[in-house]
C-alpha cells in the first residue's frame, strides 16, 4: 500500500511491502504516485528473488560512474571501462539494456567471451570483470537493486604469460629521433618533453603517471630522491634518483613553483608517444615496456631488497614479473 500525505513543500509518500517501509518527497502528487507504483513493483521483484524491473544494468553502470568512481584514483580509467563494458552487445543488443530482473550468469559469460573474441587479453577482461562485479555488488547491497550476485559463477579468464618486452638501443634511439629529441639540444616541444620522460623512466624504472606527476615540491635535487607520496599500490615511496636522472629533469623548462615538471597530461603523454612509435616503425612497444627494461639494467646494480624498495614491489614474486634479463646475457655473465 501506499500512504501519500500533503507537507508545506510538496507530498510526502510512504510505502510498505510486506513489512519493507520506504519514504519519499516529491515536489507534486503525481511524482509521488509514480515512485510509490514503480518502487512497489520493485521490492514485490526482489523479494520474489529477483532483481530491480525498472533499473538496467545501463542505469548500475551510469550511477556507479556517477557515485563511486570520482572516490577512486582511478576515475577516469573507470569512465572508459565502463562506458565500453555497456556498449559491448549481446545476442545483438547492448550488454547496457538487459534488465536487472532478467540478468543472468550467462549474460555475463556471453559479455565475458564476446571481449575475448575483440582479441582483448584474458587480464584486461579479468579487471573489466572485477569492475563490473563491485558495480553490481555496490548495486545490490547498497541500492537494493539485486538480490543475488550474478557474477559468482562465472569464470575469470586465465591471465596472460606477463609481458617480457625490453626495449633495444636502436628502438630507444629510433623513438627519440620521431620525437624530435637531441642530446644536448633544448628541450621546448612537448614531444621532446615525451623524450625526456621515456629516458628518465628508463632509467629510474618509474610508472608513467608517477614520472608526469613529479613537481618542484616532490624532488629533493640536493638529496636526489623524488618522493611519490601515493603510488599504484596505494603506498608512499622515495625513488633514488641517479646522476643522469637529474641530468634529465633539469633539461626540463622551468615551471611555476608547484607545477608539473613536464607540463605533461596522461592522454597527450600517450598519443605523443604512440605516434612517435608508429612513426618510427616499432611494433608491440608500450611506454611501460620503459619499467620492465629499467628494472632488468637495475638489477645488474642493486640487490633484489634496494631493487624492490625503488620501484615499489613488495615481494619478489612481483618485482620478478618486470625482472627480464636473457638467459643468454646472464650465460655471457657467468663467463
Amino acid at each position: 500500500m501506499a500512504s501519500l500525505q500533503k507537507t508545506g513543500t510538496g507530498w510526502r509518500v510512504q510505502i510498505d511491502v510486506k513489512g519493507h517501509r520506504e519514504s519519499r518527497c516529491f515536489p507534486n502528487k503525481a511524482l509521488a504516485q509514480e515512485w510509490a507504483d514503480r518502487r512497489k513493483s520493485e521490492l514485490r521483484s526482489l523479494q520474489g528473488g529477483k532483481g530491480s524491473k525498472t533499473h538496467t544494468i545501463g542505469d548500475v553502470l551510469d550511477d556507479y560512474q556517477r557515485k563511486v568512481s570520482p572516490t577512486k584514483r582511478g576515475a577516469r580509467w573507470e569512465k572508459l571501462r565502463l562506458d565500453l563494458i555497456g556498449r559491448k552487445e549481446i545476442e545483438g543488443s547492448p550488454f547496457r539494456d538487459i534488465l536487472l530482473v532478467n540478468l543472468r550468469p550467462a549474460h555475463i559469460a556471453a559479455w565475458r567471451d564476446a571481449r575475448l573474441r575483440d582479441g582483448v587479453a584474458g587480464s584486461s577482461v579479468s579487471r573489466e570483470m572485477s569492475l563490473l562485479s563491485h558495480a553490481l555488488q555496490v548495486a545490490r547491497t547498497e541500492w537494493g537493486w539485486l538480490v543475488t550476485d550474478p557474477m559468482k559463477e562465472v569464470r575469470r579468464p586465465p591471465d596472460n604469460p606477463p609481458r617480457e618486452r625490453l626495449i633495444p638501443q636502436a628502438e630507444i634511439d629510433a623513438v627519440l629521433i620521431a620525437l624530435g629529441y637531441i642530446e644536448g639540444m633544448p628541450v621546448v616541444r612537448a614531444s621532446q618533453r615525451v623524450a625526456v620522460a621515456f629516458l628518465f623512466a628508463l632509467e629510474t624504472a618509474m610508472r608513467s603517471g608517477e614520472i608526469i606527476g613529479l613537481t618542484s615540491f616532490t624532488v629533493d635535487f640536493e638529496r636526489r630522491v623524488a618522493r611519490l607520496p601515493l603510488t599504484k599500490n596505494g603506498l608512499a615511496r622515495e625513488v633514488p634518483l641517479s646522476g643522469r636522472a637529474i641530468e634529465l629533469l633539469r633539461m626540463l623548462p622551468a615551471v611555476d613553483e608547484g607545477a608539473p615538471l613536464f607540463s605533461l597530461v596522461p592522454a597527450s603523454r600517450d598519443a605523443l608517444f604512440r605516434k612517435a612509435r608508429n612513426k618510427a616503425c616499432i611494433v608491440d612497444l608500450t611506454f611501460h615496456d620503459t619499467r620492465h627494461e629499467a628494472i632488468t639494467r637495475l638489477a645488474k646494480k642493486l640487490q633484489p631488497l634496494d631493487l624492490a624498495r625503488m620501484t615499489g614491489h613488495t615481494n619478489l614474486q612481483e618485482l620478478m614479473t618486470y625482472y627480464n634479463e636473457s638467459a643468454s646475457s646472464i650465460a655471457q655473465r657467468l663467463g
